[in-house]
Protein backbone atom coordinates (compact mmCIF):
# COMPACT_ATOMS: atom_id res chain seq x y z
CA UNK A 1 0.00 0.00 0.00
CA UNK A 2 3.08 2.38 0.65
CA UNK A 3 4.27 2.20 -2.82
CA UNK A 4 0.35 2.56 -4.27
CA UNK A 5 -0.86 6.20 -5.16
CA UNK A 6 -3.43 7.42 -2.62
CA UNK A 7 -6.13 7.94 -4.68
CA UNK A 8 -9.65 5.93 -4.36
CA UNK A 9 -11.32 4.53 -7.16
CA UNK A 10 -14.93 4.09 -6.75
CA UNK A 11 -18.46 4.53 -7.36
CA UNK A 12 -22.09 4.44 -6.41
CA UNK A 13 -24.23 1.21 -6.34
CA UNK A 14 -26.72 3.49 -8.83
CA UNK A 15 -24.09 4.65 -11.18
CA UNK A 16 -24.75 2.66 -14.72
CA UNK A 17 -22.28 0.06 -16.11
CA UNK A 18 -21.62 2.47 -18.70
CA UNK A 19 -20.46 5.24 -16.39
CA UNK A 20 -18.68 2.53 -13.97
CA UNK A 21 -17.32 1.45 -17.27
CA UNK A 22 -16.12 5.16 -18.30
CA UNK A 23 -14.27 5.30 -14.95
CA UNK A 24 -12.15 2.32 -15.39
CA UNK A 25 -10.95 3.44 -18.30
CA UNK A 26 -9.86 6.96 -17.19
CA UNK A 27 -8.24 5.83 -14.31
CA UNK A 28 -6.90 2.62 -16.52
CA UNK A 29 -7.90 0.35 -14.17
CA UNK A 30 -9.46 -3.32 -13.88
CA UNK A 31 -11.66 -2.66 -10.83
CA UNK A 32 -13.40 -0.32 -9.11
CA UNK A 33 -14.90 -0.78 -5.24
CA UNK A 34 -18.49 0.08 -4.89
CA UNK A 35 -19.61 2.39 -2.13
CA UNK A 36 -22.34 4.38 -0.26
CA UNK A 37 -21.63 6.51 2.38
CA UNK A 38 -17.74 5.42 2.96
CA UNK A 39 -18.95 1.93 3.14
CA UNK A 40 -17.72 -1.12 0.82
CA UNK A 41 -21.00 -2.71 -0.56
CA UNK A 42 -19.22 -4.53 -3.30
CA UNK A 43 -16.40 -4.55 -5.82
CA UNK A 44 -17.06 -3.69 -9.64
CA UNK A 45 -14.60 -5.78 -12.26
CA UNK A 46 -14.05 -5.93 -15.99
CA UNK A 47 -15.13 -9.90 -15.21
CA UNK A 48 -18.12 -9.09 -13.82
CA UNK A 49 -19.18 -7.05 -16.72
CA UNK A 50 -17.76 -9.82 -19.15
CA UNK A 51 -20.33 -12.47 -17.53
CA UNK A 52 -22.63 -10.55 -15.88
CA UNK A 53 -23.22 -7.71 -18.81
CA UNK A 54 -22.46 -8.73 -21.80
CA UNK A 55 -23.23 -12.26 -21.76
CA UNK A 56 -26.70 -12.18 -20.62
CA UNK A 57 -27.62 -9.54 -23.11
CA UNK A 58 -28.33 -6.38 -20.54
CA UNK A 59 -27.44 -2.90 -21.75
CA UNK A 60 -24.80 -0.93 -20.11
CA UNK A 61 -26.95 2.32 -20.29
CA UNK A 62 -29.02 0.58 -18.09
CA UNK A 63 -27.91 -1.70 -15.83
CA UNK A 64 -26.80 -0.63 -12.34
CA UNK A 65 -23.50 -1.36 -11.12
CA UNK A 66 -25.28 -2.72 -7.71
CA UNK A 67 -27.56 -5.30 -10.17
CA UNK A 68 -23.96 -6.74 -11.08
CA UNK A 69 -21.67 -6.17 -9.04
CA UNK A 70 -19.47 -9.23 -6.67
CA UNK A 71 -21.11 -8.50 -3.29
CA UNK A 72 -18.76 -9.25 -0.24
CA UNK A 73 -15.66 -9.06 -1.75
CA UNK A 74 -12.57 -10.46 -0.38
CA UNK A 75 -10.82 -8.50 1.93
CA UNK A 76 -7.21 -7.41 3.67
CA UNK A 77 -5.68 -5.25 6.32
CA UNK A 78 -2.57 -3.25 6.00
CA UNK A 79 -0.92 -5.85 8.27
CA UNK A 80 -1.50 -8.88 5.01
CA UNK A 81 1.99 -9.77 3.74
CA UNK A 82 2.12 -9.61 0.07
CA UNK A 83 2.26 -13.64 0.36
CA UNK A 84 -1.08 -13.99 2.31
CA UNK A 85 -2.67 -11.31 -0.46
CA UNK A 86 -1.16 -13.92 -3.30
CA UNK A 87 -2.31 -16.94 -1.33
CA UNK A 88 -6.04 -15.34 -1.30
CA UNK A 89 -6.11 -14.08 -4.82
CA UNK A 90 -4.90 -17.70 -6.15
CA UNK A 91 -6.99 -19.77 -4.06
CA UNK A 92 -9.95 -17.15 -4.39
CA UNK A 93 -9.33 -16.42 -8.34
CA UNK A 94 -9.56 -12.95 -7.99
CA UNK A 95 -7.41 -10.63 -8.88
CA UNK A 96 -8.39 -7.57 -6.65
CA UNK A 97 -8.47 -6.98 -2.75
CA UNK A 98 -9.94 -3.76 -1.23
CA UNK A 99 -7.59 -3.07 1.90
CA UNK A 100 -9.23 -2.18 5.10
CA UNK A 101 -8.29 -0.43 8.35
CA UNK A 102 -10.69 -0.17 11.15
CA UNK A 103 -13.34 -0.79 8.85
CA UNK A 104 -12.51 2.09 6.29
CA UNK A 105 -11.03 1.43 3.07
CA UNK A 106 -8.01 2.52 2.83
CA UNK A 107 -6.94 1.10 -0.80
CA UNK A 108 -7.37 -1.71 -3.40
CA UNK A 109 -4.62 -4.52 -4.18
CA UNK A 110 -4.20 -5.83 -7.70
CA UNK A 111 -2.38 -8.56 -9.12
CA UNK A 112 -0.15 -6.08 -11.06
CA UNK A 113 0.91 -4.90 -7.72
CA UNK A 114 1.74 -7.94 -6.25
CA UNK A 115 3.84 -8.35 -9.23
CA UNK A 116 5.28 -5.65 -9.81
CA UNK A 117 5.98 -5.64 -5.98
CA UNK A 118 7.91 -9.15 -6.27
CA UNK A 119 9.97 -8.34 -9.29
CA UNK A 120 11.19 -4.87 -7.40
CA UNK A 121 12.31 -7.02 -4.42
CA UNK A 122 13.55 -9.45 -6.60
CA UNK A 123 15.88 -7.16 -8.58
CA UNK A 124 17.03 -5.34 -4.68
CA UNK A 125 17.89 -8.73 -3.66
CA UNK A 126 19.77 -9.25 -7.13
CA UNK A 127 21.52 -5.74 -6.65
CA UNK A 128 22.76 -6.18 -3.25
CA UNK A 129 23.61 -9.92 -4.13
CA UNK A 130 25.96 -8.63 -7.10
CA UNK A 131 27.63 -5.76 -5.13
CA UNK A 132 28.68 -8.56 -2.26
CA UNK A 133 29.82 -10.39 -4.74
CA UNK A 134 32.05 -7.73 -6.22
CA UNK A 135 32.99 -6.62 -3.04
CA UNK A 136 31.76 -2.57 -3.93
Amino acid sequence: MQRKPKNLFYVEPTFTVYQALEQMVEQNVGALMVMHDGHLLGIFTERDYARKVILRGKASKHTHVEEIMSEHPVVVSPNDSVEECMKLMTSRYIRHLPVLENDTVIGLISIGDIVKYIIDEQKFIIENLEHYISGT
